[in-house]
């Protein structure tokens, strides 16, 4: 192995790269039967746990751009996943929240996306649990605060 490379099986970075696409693409398996994207699913839980969030919101929290979450709510307000109120409160983005036909869809995704997660963790124990989110959390937070000058 070359010194100065990075040793991809001991890299940390590139293993939670590799666990995010192994993730990734067992979600979009078990989505994909119920006619469902993780973005679409995302949008759903959003929805779900927010009322009425924004458009902007709604993409961040789904890490897609504000234009592609618009097209998306377009198309599940025409599917009537989600409702949205053809004027919106004075000045206010249009307030959206999920229909009856929506919180159904979505509580069928929600048992499949767990049932992923559930076989995610099966080779773990409660401790390793708890240590890995531990870890994961001082990543994101470490990565998120301004590089310290020197």
């Amino acid at each position: 192995m070359r010194q100065d490379g990075i040793d991809l099986d001991t890299s940390l970075g590139y293993l939670l790269k590799e666990a995010a696409s192994a993730l990734r693409s067992a979600m979009e398996e078990v989505l994909r039967p119920l006619g469902m994207t993780i973005t679409h699913y995302s949008c759903l839980e959003l929805l779900a746990q927010r009322p009425g969030m924004s458009n902007s919101e709604l993409a961040r929290g789904a890490f897609v751009t504000r234009q592609s979450m618009n097209v998306l709510l377009q198309s599940l307000e025409k599917d009537g996943f989600v409702a949205r109120p053809a004027t919106a409160p004075a000045g206010r983005a249009l307030p959206t929240t999920l229909t009856p036909r929506g919180r159904s869809s979505l509580a069928q995704a929600t048992a499949a996306v767990r049932s992923v997660e559930v076989r995610m963790l099966s080779g773990m124990t409660d401790a390793e649990q708890e240590a890995a989110l531990r870890a994961l959390r001082s990543m994101v937070s470490s990565l998120r605060e301004e590089p310290h000058s020197h």
